[in-house]
């Protein structure tokens, strides 16, 4: 190989920070031409005021002149053409037509809906936990924040205010936060605006767009932080997405694990399958041992156990366990406010240890096949 051939192979292994691909598979470079140990390497951005290029240029940059024989670097940045744009979106969706929802029955993608019957549980802060769990597993992990009225997903995983996806003509590139791709419609609106006067078909497209033009790319599990309780969004979602499994999240007293049954049969009703209940705000042990249940006891397996029942009506055999029980904990509250999950910021905390068990009993439970195309042919 002459010094210019490796030069290109390292800067083509760059990857880029959005699409989370080499730039060389992605059509990104340009010419490369190397005089005595200067190497100028031309790179073809996305887009015009591609967020990324600082960081694409550094690292550019930096793998340049690992190559042995090269001193000096300069990067080139130009913007590619819109037949190139064209080209790129074509190869992202690997054939697939545009808005064309990738996670139908026979995608690898594992969907998991959480879901609750009433707001206030902790939903969303358990979802995001979560999320950054499975991400710290090695998962390729994607988390749609479908709670349109009452978003935080955002705030939650520390996404200044104001960021919003990049384009690519028609696709949205999502942000990245503690390495989960992210959507959420308060990432369309100023600061302090609400999402008012939205009813069903409103909120039924936003969901469709944020499943068929936000671009995640390979994922093994897509998290979707549902609304509480059973209204529009559920019943969009549950038409979109039939095979989807669902989280049901409890508080222990009765007053919300009562309407967590309801929230988990209307998503049997769609054809979802739920595949477990999380009890949140659980009895808590201070330090001298005393151990307090500031929201009564018991409420989660009241759940899985009503909800089994209900299951073994239609499906003998169907299982609801209770998944896991998160005390009650400042620093899961700390953590969501400061936008640093607790799973990160304080790993050995009871709630996290707790989370992270979860993330754990989910990626090696076992995944339901029904609807979907095996790869297999009989001679």
């Amino acid at each position: 190989m002459t010094l210019e051939d490796r030069v290109r192979q390292a800067v083509g292994a760059v990857s880029d920070p959005e699409l989370r691909r080499p730039i060389g598979d992605l059509d990104m470079l340009r010419e490369i031409t190397v005089v005595g140990e200067h190497a100028n390497v031309g790179i073809a951005l996305t887009i015009v005021g591609c967020p990324a290029s600082d960081r694409i240029e550094s690292d550019v940059r930096r793998a340049a002149a690992s190559v042995a024989g090269i001193s000096e670097v300069t990067v080139d940045l130009g913007v590619m053409t819109p037949t190139e744009r064209k080209a790129l979106t074509e190869k992202l969706r690997d054939g697939r037509p545009a808005r064309q929802m990738p996670f139908g029955p026979e995608s690898l993608t594992r969907v998991i809906l959480v879901s609750s019957g009433k707001g206030g549980v902790g939903k969303s802060t358990v979802t995001a936990n979560l999320a950054v769990a499975m991400a710290e597993q090695g998962l390729a992990v994607g988390l749609v924040d479908a709670d349109v009225h009452g978003f935080s997903i955002p705030g939650l995983l520390g996404i200044p205010a104001g960021t919003q996806p990049t384009r690519i003509d028609d696709l949205m590139l999502p942000p990245v936060a503690h390495g989960v791709k992210t959507i959420s419609i308060g990432m369309f609106l100023r600061d302090g605006e609400a999402v008012v006067a939205w009813r069903g078909p409103m909120l039924h497209r936003t969901v469709q767009q944020f499943l068929t033009d936000v671009f995640f790319g390979d994922l093994d599990v897509l998290l979707i932080d549902m609304p509480p309780g059973t209204g529009d969004i559920a019943i969009s979602i549950g038409q979109i997405l039939p095979h989807a499994e669902v989280l049901v999240v409890t508080t222990p007293q009765a007053a919300a694990s009562d309407v967590a049954i309801r929230s988990g049969l209307v998503a049997r009703q769609t054809g979802q399958r739920v595949i477990g209940v999380i009890e949140n705000m659980a009895a808590f042990t201070l330090p001298d041992g005393t151990v307090v249940d500031l929201f009564g006891s018991g409420g989660g397996a009241e759940v899985a156990a009503a909800l089994s029942q209900a299951s073994a009506g239609a499906e003998a055999g169907v299982d609801v366990p209770l998944l896991a029980s998160i005390p009650l904990s400042p620093a899961l509250r700390t953590g969501g406010d400061s936008g640093l999950p607790v799973v990160l910021g304080e790993p050995e905390d009871a709630a996290a240890r707790a989370i992270r068990a979860l993330a754990d009993a989910l990626a090696h439970q076992g995944r339901g096949l029904a609807g979907r195309s095996l790869p297999m042919s009989l001679p």
